[in-house]
């Protein structure tokens, strides 16, 4: 029948004909609904930081591997943004290391930003992403529904996690909004969501355990440089190819397009 939330104001109880999780892979609404999380296992961690660009710099995406350390860098204009993925839970032990040590690491795998590596000053600059893949097996209970990473997190494993979110919500604004003008939701009426939302989150999740399991965790405990996967290798050879791994990074398996009336 609601939430009650604790404001500047003190606790204030709000009343609605439906309750919405969208709050994250770290959701407190799924949690207070004690909704089953099936954990899927991941492997690694990321580490989100930034270096400076340069006008030489290309502009492409750059994934490099060198050793055991895999490195992926975002154009944003003045900036690159990176990935550093490291073995789970491994950032307490690289901070003992020290903050030099972290800059030999950078420069090591950034390279033609290697000598950008000391503008990461300290660790503060450094975001910690815990990587999980999990899914609640019922998304709604009667009066609440759970959509994006409160319903299934996601692998950063080709940054497909929002998309799946923002097609939650379509999805659900689709079959619920038309309901909601007349009355409230019945259960049903929620897990009709989960219905058209599943089978795409369960393959791409199938998709980037795939991936973490063959191809990235055992990278990471590599001491030498490993040569490129066949399924890269056969994109490079063939261009065409590139088209469909394209088409499911930035649509998905099943997109959705907004069908309610305007309000």
């Amino acid at each position: 029948v609601g939430v009650m939330a604790r404001t500047p104001s003190g606790t204030q109880e709000i009343y609605a004909k439906l309750v919405i999780g969208a709050d994250g892979r770290h959701s407190t609404i799924r949690d207070r609904a004690k909704l089953p999380v099936r954990n899927l296992g991941a492997p690694f961690d990321v580490l989100w930081l930034r270096l400076p660009a340069e006008e030489s710099d290309p502009h492409e995406p750059v994934f490099r591997i060198v050793g055991g350390q895999i490195f992926i860098m975002l154009y944003r204009g003045d900036y690159w943004q990176c990935a550093f993925l490291i073995p789970k839970d491994a950032f307490p032990q690289l901070k003992a290391e020290g903050i030099a040590k972290f800059q030999q690491r950078v420069a090591a795998v950034a390279g033609f930003a290697r000598d950008r590596a000391h503008d990461v000053e300290n660790f503060d600059a450094i975001g910690l992403l815990t990587v999980a893949i999990d899914r609640v097996e019922e998304w709604a209970r009667p009066g609440l529904l759970l959509i994006g990473d409160a319903a299934h997190a996601m692998s950063p494993v080709g940054g497909i996690g929002i998309n799946l979110a923002v097609q939650d919500a379509v999805a659900a604004a689709n079959i619920l909004a038309p309901i909601l003008v007349t009355r409230a939701p019945e259960l049903a009426d929620l897990q009709r969501v989960q219905k058209r939302r599943q089978w795409p989150t369960e393959a791409t999740q199938w998709f980037q355990v795939q991936v973490q399991n063959y191809l990235l965790a055992p990278t990471l405990k590599m001491t030498r440089t490993p040569k490129a996967p066949w399924p890269l290798r056969l994109l490079n050879r063939f261009p065409w190819l590139r088209q469909w791994p394209a088409r499911f990074v930035a649509i998905g398996l099943q997109p959705e397009h907004v069908k309610t009336p305007r309000a």
